[in-house]
């Protein structure tokens, strides 16, 4: 009897974590919706097949690289220039993991490789918040649901966007790939605005871009920009710290 009752209140334990942890995540879900409609609209758009985008987002998980992804897909670029891109663009999501497993040092091994997978900006910041739920029992069912929330919204937008993508009328779909710029630049704005060598630093990427576009692909022009506009971020912003 006594085994019964702890399981049941183990149970109702990680209900409540579950149900915080989708609360919590519930914002983010409204926010990821729309962004998800828009990629999946531009990814079939880019040529893709509704199948190809949507495990696209079942397996990158990342807005931004499977915007420029799709966008350098369009452009003709090959895999290895898209995978390089990507890599870079994304690896911030090394330096989030090692910090959000740093606060999660009693939760399990088997829970923080799915959890540390499932990290965005957005998930990786509605956790720091949530610091506490680290240090209760059963915890990482909080982060758990917060995760699954924000990733089945996102693979539901981009499969819910490749079908509106088959309905709607090409010339509407194209022009939704004004979407794709607007989101780089509702990126960049807020850190211009706290720092304005980043927008130095957009520039530069820019420029690099254009000028390897003269004798080079397409894609390896965009991996160019990426990675020495980076590097120029890192002695930008070094020299001022210094």
């Amino acid at each position: 009897m006594e085994t019964v009752n702890v399981n049941k209140k183990e149970f109702t334990t990680r209900a409540i974590l579950i149900k915080r942890g989708m609360t919590v995540g519930f914002p983010i879900m409204l926010g990821y919706l729309p962004i998800a409609v828009t990629f999946g609209v531009l990814a079939k758009q880019s040529g893709l097949s509704l199948l190809e985008l949507t495990l696209m987002s079942v397996l990158v998980f990342a807005g931004a690289s499977q915007f420029m992804g799709a966008n350098m897909i369009a452009l003709g670029a090959g895999a290895v220039e898209i995978i390089i891109a990507t890599f870079v663009l994304n690896f911030r999501h090394f330096v989030m993991s090692f910090s959000f497993m740093n606060k999660l040092r009693s939760v399990p091994i088997r829970w923080k490789v799915p959890l540390a997978l499932g990290l965005t900006d957005e998930t990786f910041a509605v956790s720091s918040l949530h610091i506490k739920e680290a240090k209760e029992k059963n915890g990482h069912w909080f982060y758990g649901a917060l995760t699954l929330t924000a990733y089945f919204s996102w693979v539901f937008g981009s499969l819910l966007g490749g079908l509106v993508g088959e309905i709607i009328p090409e010339t509407l779909s194209q022009s939704m790939g004004i979407a794709l710029y607007a989101m780089f630049i509702g990126l960049l704005i807020p850190s211009v605005k706290k720092e304005l060598k980043v927008g130095l630093i957009a520039i530069i990427a820019m420029f690099i871009n254009a000028i390897c576009l003269q004798f080079m692909s397409s894609g390896w022009a965009i991996v160019s920009g990426t990675v020495l506009g980076g590097l120029s971020g890192v002695l930008l912003l070094k020299e001022e710290q210094a």
